[in-house]
């Protein structure tokens, strides 16, 4: 813009920047169809600055991705509604809100099962999950067990979701199989058989199907002991 007064232009405020503006720039990449993965020379591009403006608030891409996993996971656990003594409802509450949010920005639910925190979001979560299989009534190596069970199946679940989302954009739910199974049925006649049901299965339906497993089989084992 031009100073009226002495012709000389001023110069362009470059934006202030934070760890919360850095973080919301790198969400609307992560969301963006056809980005795989976020990068500090494009989210300068995006902030208006040089990217290594970005490493005075993250010191590794590491860092950030671990920043904005803590940030869906909050988001995830806002998703909880059912009281701590419907144990089994807040652990389905929390399978489904890690997986539509993580799933929403693909480039970072993608890699769910490779990011480990260690922030405030993280441990709740975890801390979630352990009440509710102590809950159940477990202890131990078996609450452990059924803990990392269920993380597993949730992070893995959602990394799917995520990547299946990257590439049909907008869709939330897809079916298990991408084409039909087209076999010889003398050859394999249990896959001819099946195949009609194999087709119709959905991811959603297939991971809460899993998620309820863990839960069985936590009721099972407090059961037994």
């Amino acid at each position: 813009m031009a100073n009226t007064q002495t012709g000389r232009t001023k110069p362009t405020r470059k934006p202030r920047l934070d760890r919360d503006t850095i973080v919301a720039a790198a969400l609307e990449l992560a969301s963006a169809p056809g980005v795989a993965s976020v990068s500090f020379r494009d989210l300068g591009a995006r902030l208006g600055v040089d990217p290594t403006a970005v490493y005075r608030h993250f010191r590794s891409k590491d860092e950030l991705m671990g920043a904005l996993f803590d940030h869906l996971t909050e988001l995830g656990l806002q998703e909880i509604v059912a009281p701590p003594e419907q144990w089994q409802d807040r652990l389905r509450q929390l399978a489904l809100g890690s997986r539509e949010w993580l799933s929403r920005y693909p480039a970072v639910g993608a890699e769910a099962m490779l990011l480990t925190t260690n922030g405030p979001s993280e441990h709740r979560a975890m801390e979630i999950i352990l009440d509710a299989f102590t809950r159940a009534g477990l202890k131990g190596d078996d609450l452990v067990r059924h803990y990392a069970l269920f993380a597993m199946q949730a992070l893995s679940g959602s990394a799917n979701a995520a990547r299946a989302r990257a590439q049909r954009p907008g869709e939330s739910d897809t079916l298990w199989l991408d084409a039909p199974l087209l076999v010889d049925p003398h050859e394999f006649p249990l896959i001819a058989e099946n195949g009609g049901r194999l087709a119709e299965i959905r991811d959603q339906s297939l991971y809460l199907a899993a998620v309820d497993m863990v839960i069985a089989s936590a009721e099972r084992t407090a059961a037994a002991s």
